[in-house]
C-alpha cells in the first residue's frame, strides 16, 4: 500500500512511472513524459485516418506504404531494443492501431491502476471495471485533440462485432505462416490465409491460402504414413527385464560386501583376531565395497535409461493404436500431438511435434502436396 501511495503521488505530480513511453512519446530529462515530434505526426495522422473512417487493416496498408517502421522497429533504431521485431518486417498489426486509438495518453489523461493481481503473491492479472481506474487528466502535453480522439473510435467502433463469439474448429491456435511466423486466420470458416501479408503484394506469404477442409486431411494423411515406421516398434521388455535381474544380483553382492566387513569387525571386537589381521582384511574388502558401487552406480543409471525407453516405446505404442483406430482427424490427436502447422508458398506444410521422436521420426516433419491442396 505504502508503495502505491508513492508511486500515485509521483504520477499526479506529472512524472512518468513506466520503463517505456506509449509510441509517439519520449521521457524528457525530469522524469515527466513529452512527445517526441519525430513520429507524433504519425500518430496524429493515425487518428485522422481512423476518423476518416479507415479501418485499422487500411491503416495498416497505409503505413506500410510509407514505409513507417513500427513502434518495436522505431525503438529499436533509437537503440532501445525492449522487442523482438525480426518477425515484423515493417508491417503494422491492427492490434497495434486499435491499442493506439483507444490510449487516453494521447489526450494527455494519464490511466492507473486498469489491472489488479488476482490474489496476493500471484502474477496474474484481472482487468478492472473501467469505474474502478484512476485517471488523472493534463498528466502530459496531448498529442491529439478530445475531438479527434472521440471521432476516431466512434468510427473504429462502427467495424467492431459486438457479443463475438468464440470460433472453435480443430486446428485452432495451431496454423502458422512458414514465411513470417505469425498466425494464420481464418475467413469464412473456410480457409486460412496469413493476415500479416495482406498490406503488400511483395511479402513472400501474400496470398497463400489453405482450405481448412483440406489442411485436415493432410495432416491426418501424414501422421498415418509416419505411423507406419512406427508399428514394428520393439518394447524392450525382455531387455529391461534382463537389466533388472542384473541390477538386482550386483545388489546382492554389494550387500554381501558389506556384511562381510560387518562380520570382520565383529571378531576383532570379540578377539578372535588381532589389529593387524582386522586391518589387512578391512582393506581387502574396502577395495572391494568401491568397485562394486562403482559398478552398482553404472547398472542403475543404465537401467532407468533402459526403463525411461521401454516408457517411451509403450506411449509410441499407444499413440500408433489411436492413430490407427480413427478416420479422421480429431481434437484428442491435435492436442496429444501437435505443437504448430507451418504453411508455406508452393504446397507445402511442416508439422511440429509436440514431443521430439513421438512416431520414431524427427521432431518436426516435411510434406509436399500438388493440386488442390492451396487455393
Amino acid at each position: 500500500m505504502k508503495t502505491k501511495s508513492a508511486k500515485y503521488a509521483k504520477m499526479r505530480r506529472g512524472e512518468y512511472q513506466s520503463v517505456i513511453c506509449p509510441y509517439g512519446y519520449r521521457k524528457s530529462a525530469d522524469g515527466r513524459m513529452e512527445p517526441d515530434e519525430d513520429v507524433a505526426g504519425i500518430v496524429r495522422q493515425i487518428f485522422e485516418w481512423a476518423a476518416d473512417g479507415n479501418t485499422a487493416a487500411e491503416i495498416t496498408r497505409k503505413l506500410y506504404a510509407l514505409k513507417i517502421p513500427t513502434p518495436g522497429e522505431y525503438r529499436r533504431d533509437k537503440g532501445k531494443d525492449h522487442y523482438n521485431v525480426s518477425r515484423t518486417h515493417g508491417v503494422w498489426s491492427s492490434s497495434t492501431v486499435l491499442r493506439m486509438l483507444e490510449d487516453q495518453r494521447y489526450i494527455g489523461t494519464y490511466v492507473i491502476g486498469k489491472r489488479k493481481v488476482q490474489e496476493i503473491g500471484s502474477r496474474r492479472m484481472k482487468l478492472k471495471d473501467e469505474s474502478e481506474w484512476f485517471k488523472i487528466p493534463d498528466h502530459h502535453p496531448a498529442i491529439v485533440s478530445k475531438e479527434l480522439f472521440e471521432k476516431a473510435n466512434a468510427s473504429i467502433r462502427r467495424f467492431s462485432l459486438p457479443n463475438k463469439k468464440r470460433r472453435d474448429y480443430l486446428l485452432r491456435g495451431k496454423v502458422f505462416c512458414g514465411c513470417c511466423d505469425h498466425a494464420m486466420s481464418l475467413r469464412n470458416d473456410a480457409w486460412f490465409y496469413c493476415r500479416h501479408s495482406e498490406v503488400a503484394e511483395n511479402l513472400p506469404c501474400h496470398g497463400v491460402r489453405v482450405k481448412m477442409a483440406d489442411l485436415e486431411q493432410v495432416v491426418f494423411e501424414t501422421i498415418q504414413v509416419q505411423m507406419c515406421p512406427a508399428l514394428g516398434i520393439d518394447s524392450g521388455k525382455d531387455k529391461l527385464d534382463l537389466q533388472t535381474v542384473q541390477q538386482a544380483e550386483h545388489e546382492d553382492k554389494l550387500r554381501s560386501i558389506q556384511d562381510s566387513k560387518r562380520r570382520l569387525y565383529e571378531q576383532y571386537a570379540l578377539g578372535e583376531i588381532d589389529l593387524e589381521t582386522y586391518r589387512e582384511r578391512k582393506a581387502v574388502y574396502d577395495a572391494e565395497l568401491v568397485q562394486a558401487k562403482n559398478v552398482h552406480a553404472a547398472i542403475t543409471a543404465q537401467t532407468k535409461q533402459i526403463q525411461s525407453d521401454y516408457e517411451a516405446r509403450l506411449k509410441q505404442r499407444e499413440i500408433v493404436q489411436e492413430v490407427g483406430n480413427a478416420d479422421t482427424l480429431t481434437q484428442a490427436l491435435i492436442d496429444r500431438l501437435i505443437s504448430k502447422v507451418y504453411i508455406f508458398p508452393g504446397d507445402r506444410i511442416e508439422i511440429e511435434y509436440v514431443t521430439q521422436d513421438v512416431f520414431g521420426v524427427k521432431e518436426t516433419e516435411e510434406s509436399d502436396y500438388e493440386g488442390s491442396f492451396l487455393l
